[in-house]
C-alpha cells in the first residue's frame, strides 16, 4: 500500500515506491492492489505493517521503534488486516488500495488503538488534500498523454477503450459498460504507461465479478483486446483490433503465426504444407467471447506459444494449431483439422495437457493418462491399479 509517513517528509518519490509501481503478470489465484495512479502490484502484507508501524511512531515517537510490544502488536495488527481479505477472496482478486487503508483503520479501532487511528486518519486525509492541489486540472482524459516507450508519447486512445468495452458488454445481462469506463478512467494518469491502462481496465472489470457473474465474460473480452495487442504486433500485423476485426484478421493471422513458429523451431514445418487458406477461414472469431476469464487467463499464462515470454498465439490459432497436429497424419487431413478445431473451440470436448502443449510442434509428444475399465468408486480403483 501506499507509504504513510510522516507529512514532514515529503512527497519525493524513493527507487523503491518507483518499483512498486511496476506491474507485475495478471495472473489467477492472487490478490492484486490497484493504486491510485492506475498501476496494479502485488498484495504485499509487509507493506500494511510498515504502514502501521509508522502510525504508532506517529504518536508515540521514535523509542516505539523498538519496543516488543509495538512490533508484536503490529504484527497481529497486519496479519489481521490480510486475513480479512482472504477470507473475502479465497481465490485471489483486487483491491483498491483505499480498501487496505479502510481496513487498516477498522483493525485498529478494533484494538483499542483509537489515539494511533486518529493519527492514521488524520494523516490520510492531509495526504488526501495534497494530491488535491498537485494535481492538473483536467476535463477530459483525451488529454492524457500514455507513455509508450522511452522515446514515444501518444495519445491515449478512449474511443478505442470505449469500444472494445462496448463489445465486451454486449449479449451480457446486468453489464454496465458506461460503469467500466468510468471507474478506469479514475485511474489514468498523465504518463501513465499503454500496459498499465489496458490493465487497469481489465482489472476494474474483474472487480465487478462478485456483483455480477456476467462480468467474466466481461473481462476475458477485455482482456482478448490486450492478448491481441501482443499477438498481432509481434506478427507485424498491427497493433489494435476489435473483435469484429477479427473476423478478417484471423485467417491472415493463422498464417503470421505458423510462419513465425517454424522459424522459431517450435512448430513442425509440416504444418506449412497444408491447406493455410481453407483452414483459416474455418476460423470462427466470434468463439472468443465464450471464454471466462480464469479460462483465457490460463490459456494465456500455460498454454499459448511464446517467444522470450511474448505470448503471439491467438486464441482461436491456438486451437487450430492443436487440431492441425492432430490430422497431420490422417486422410484428408484438412477436414479432419476442422472437424477436430469445431470440438475443441466450442468446449465440446478438450484435449489433454500434453496435446494441447505439444500438438503441432516439433515434440508433437500427445500422450496422457487414463483409467478404463475400473470400478468408480474408492474400493475399486485400487483394487484394479498395478
Amino acid at each position: 500500500m501506499e507509504s504513510t509517513t510522516q507529512p514532514q517528509e515529503g512527497t519525493e518519490k524513493t527507487a523503491q515506491q518507483t518499483q512498486e509501481a511496476t506491474k507485475p503478470a495478471i495472473a489467477p489465484g492472487q490478490m492484486r492492489v490497484i493504486k491510485r495512479n492506475g498501476s496494479v502490484v502485488s498484495y504485499d502484507p509487509e507493506k500494511i505493517a510498515i504502514a502501521i508501524t509508522k502510525a504508532f511512531l506517529a504518536v508515540e515517537g521514535g523509542a516505539a521503534a523498538a519496543s516488543t510490544r509495538i512490533h508484536n502488536e503490529v504484527n497481529e495488527l497486519a496479519n489481521a488486516v490480510t486475513n480479512t481479505f482472504n477470507r473475502r477472496m479465497p481465490s485471489g482478486g483486487t483491491l483498491h488500495i483505499e480498501e487496505i487503508q479502510d481496513q487498516v483503520e477498522l483493525e485498529l479501532m478494533r484494538s483499542g488503538e483509537q489515539k494511533v487511528a486518529r493519527a492514521y486518519v488524520l494523516y490520510r486525509e492531509e495526504r488526501k488534500k495534497l494530491r488535491q492541489q498537485e494535481a492538473p486540472q483536467q476535463g477530459q482524459n483525451e488529454g492524457i498523454n500514455i507513455k509508450i516507450d522511452a522515446e514515444d508519447e501518444d495519445g491515449l486512445d478512449i474511443k478505442h477503450l470505449e469500444v472494445v468495452v462496448t463489445e465486451a458488454c454486449e449479449g451480457l445481462e446486468g453489464t454496465d459498460a458506461k460503469q467500466i469506463i468510468d471507474e478506469a478512467n479514475k485511474n489514468l494518469y498523465d504518463g501513465v504507461t499503454e500496459e498499465d491502462a489496458r490493465t487497469s481496465l481489465v482489472m476494474t472489470s474483474r472487480t465487478l465479478v462478485e456483483q455480477e457473474p456476467n462480468y467474466t465474460y466481461v473481462t476475458a473480452r477485455i482482456l482478448l483486446d490486450n492478448i491481441r495487442t501482443e499477438a498481432l504486433t509481434y506478427l507485424g500485423m498491427q497493433k489494435k483490433a476489435t473483435l469484429r476485426d477479427m473476423e478478417t484478421l484471423y485467417p491472415l493471422a493463422l498464417k503470421s503465426f505458423l510462419e513465425r513458429g517454424v522459424e522459431n523451431e517450435i512448430l513442425n514445418p509440416e504444418l506449412l504444407e497444408m491447406d493455410i487458406e481453407k483452414l483459416g477461414s474455418a476460423i470462427d472469431s466470434h468463439k472468443d467471447t465464450n471464454f471466462t476469464y480464469l479460462g483465457l487467463q490460463t490459456l494465456y499464462d500455460r498454454y499459448f506459444i511464446h517467444d522470450t515470454d511474448v505470448r503471439y498465439e491467438l486464441p482461436q490459432v491456438f486451437f487450430m494449431r492443436v487440431s492441425m497436429g492432430l490430422a497431420l497424419r490422417e486422410e484428408q487431413r484438412e477436414e479432419r483439422a476442422i472437424e477436430f478445431y469445431n470440438l475443441l473451440s466450442s468446449f465440446d470436448y478438450m484435449s489433454s495437457t500434453p496435446t494441447l502443449f505439444n500438438s503441432g510442434t516439433q515434440h508433437s509428444q500427445l500422450s496422457s493418462c487414463y483409467l478404463t475399465t475400473v470400478p468408480d468408486d474408492l474400493h475399486g480403483i485400487p483394487d484394479h491399479s498395478t
